[in-house]
């Protein structure tokens, strides 16, 4: 597995970011040197695009799997984790945090944990395995949440049920914003709305994650 890393090797302030489906956390690159020139180290493992849009559970564990041994790998045992994640990887991180996800049979799906992870910022996250009762009881983490208005791929109402979690949830809904919206780089053939200011944007969101991750 390829993992990008960035940062003071050496850091107690860990970064774990999560991509979405696609798997290149380079999409997200200027946000990563960002986190990384604050003092962050950054661990952003690489994974292999998912074939279709509803990936099986072995796909998705092993995810999570590959998560905790990039961060047993390349972060020190005493470090605090902030673990970022877009869409499927919000799902990811969520899952780290203590969240249980459910299966379209109904049933709890058995996920790794990262017990190290004590802050989550998600963008436009893939929450929908976590609307039976309970699913959140277990994520204690403060959350930071984007969610954009414009959003069909997990929409708002996903990210807005994150509210449910006994942990502290800032949920920001971003007018104008797409599923792409939070991408330095989007896929080819992505299209921004007219009125949404793409790269000012941007720079918001990265100032509010690297304040959020590094903490008072």
């Amino acid at each position: 597995m390829d993992v990008l890393t960035l940062g003071p090797a050496l850091s107690t302030r860990v970064v774990v970011f999560v991509a979405g489906a696609g798997g290149d956390p380079r999409r997200h690159l200027p946000l990563l040197e960002a986190l990384a020139d604050n003092g962050c180290r950054v661990i952003a493992p690489c994974f292999r695009r998912f074939d279709t849009p509803r990936p099986s559970t072995v796909e998705l564990v092993s995810r999570l799997r590959d998560l905790i041994e990039a961060l047993e790998r390349e972060a020190s045992p005493e470090a605090e984790v902030t673990a970022i994640g877009h869409s499927i990887g919000g799902w990811a991180a969520l899952c780290l945090a203590g969240a249980t996800p459910y299966g379209r049979d109904g049933e709890p799906m058995k996920v790794p944990r990262e017990p190290r992870v004590g802050r989550l910022v998600l963008y436009a996250p893939a929450a929908g395995w976590f609307a039976v009762p309970g699913a959140l009881d277990a994520v204690t983490a403060p959350m930071l949440v984007y969610a954009g208005a414009l959003d069909t791929v997990t929409p708002v109402a996903q990210a807005t049920h994150l509210k449910t979690a006994p942990a502290p949830v800032d949920l920001r809904v971003v007018p104008d914003a797409g599923h792409f919206s939070f991408m330095h780089t989007p896929p080819p053939g992505t299209h921004e709305d007219p009125a949404f200011d793409h790269h000012g944007f941007l720079t918001e969101l990265t100032e509010a994650t690297i304040t959020f991750a590094i903490g008072p």
